[in-house]
């Protein structure tokens, strides 16, 4: 039978894997990149700077999520309300109280991010402060020390780092071929490695986006019930979801690659990004928390 402790494995086991794909996904490019250019050392290189990101994004890509998504430290002086419902959780669920962030953003949402519990941190917009109550905003917070206690945040904070580098890779590698173009286009075999070598290019942000929706979707209905067992009110963060619904505009600073650590798509509305969004409906969060 599936539990906590289950999951919790399972997470650190989908962080290795990651990782791991990541590795030999750039290794593949590298290996597509040195036949159409004909210098093997470019599969070295690939191979050097894949272990050398995966060691970064471990150590760093909370940092970096953190400074993409505009997230400033948020002084307990300017929000005592906030630091306390948060300290208050922190001990309930026995977690160290994580560092607190504000994003500058009117649009509601709130994200979890770091590498272990006792690096990890939560941010939250003034949008989300301005809009919610405080049974709202405990549930909201709530869910994101979930997803600390849960040990989601390792392996989805990860994904920021890995997925935006396989895009970097495909854009560096379709500008070499416009303006460059490859060894020995002229003949049959250069002209198939180039055409390759560009479809690989053009499926690697795929990838690293199917990547992204894996690790989001089942991970926030269990975040949202190990957060409604936090509070014992599941109606508070049921309400909070309904009101970040409704808002149905785009967060200043939404990229995909950081879309999948928020508690709802920070795209908002429905348009071509959602139908790739990292989060399930609404409805059906709502629905799973109001179950009795």
């Amino acid at each position: 039978m599936a539990t906590l402790y289950t999951q919790q494995d399972k997470n650190v086991r989908r962080t290795w894997l990651l990782m791991t794909t990541f590795l030999v996904m750039i290794v593949g490019i590298g290996f597509i990149f040195s036949q159409i250019y004909g210098n093997p050392n470019i599969l070295y290189i690939f191979f050097a700077f894949a272990l050398f990101m995966n060691l970064y994004s471990y150590w760093n890509s909370a940092k970096i999520a953190l400074r993409v998504s505009g997230a400033k430290p948020a002084s307990e002086a300017e929000y005592p309300e906030l630091h306390r419902i948060i300290e208050n959780l922190s001990i309930t669920a026995g977690l160290p109280k994580p560092k607190v962030y504000v994003i500058n953003d009117p649009a509601p949402n709130a994200f979890a991010t770091g590498r272990n519990k006792e690096h990890a941190a939560v941010a939250f917009t003034t949008g989300i402060l301005q809009l919610l109550d405080r049974a709202e905003l405990e549930g909201v917070a709530a869910h994101e020390l979930s997803h600390i206690g849960n040990k989601d945040i390792l392996v989805s904070t990860v994904a920021v780092i890995l997925a935006g580098f396989i895009s970097l890779i495909a854009d560096i590698f379709l500008r070499s071929q416009i303006f460059g173009g490859g060894r020995d286009n002229d003949s049959k075999a250069g002209n198939i490695l180039m055409i390759v070598g560009i479809a690989l290019a053009i499926l690697a942000p795929i990838f690293a986006m199917l990547i992204q929706l894996s690790i989001s979707r089942k991970r926030e209905f269990l975040a949202d019930a190990s957060g409604a067992l936090l509070t014992r009110y599941p109606e508070g963060l049921a309400s909070a979801l309904g009101k970040i619904h409704t808002y149905n505009r785009p967060m200043q600073k939404a990229h995909q690659a950081t879309a999948h650590l928020f508690i709802a798509n920070p795209f908002g509305g429905k348009n071509i990004r959602s139908l790739f969004a990292t989060h399930p409906p609404v409805e059906a969060r709502v629905k799973a928390l109001l179950v009795k």
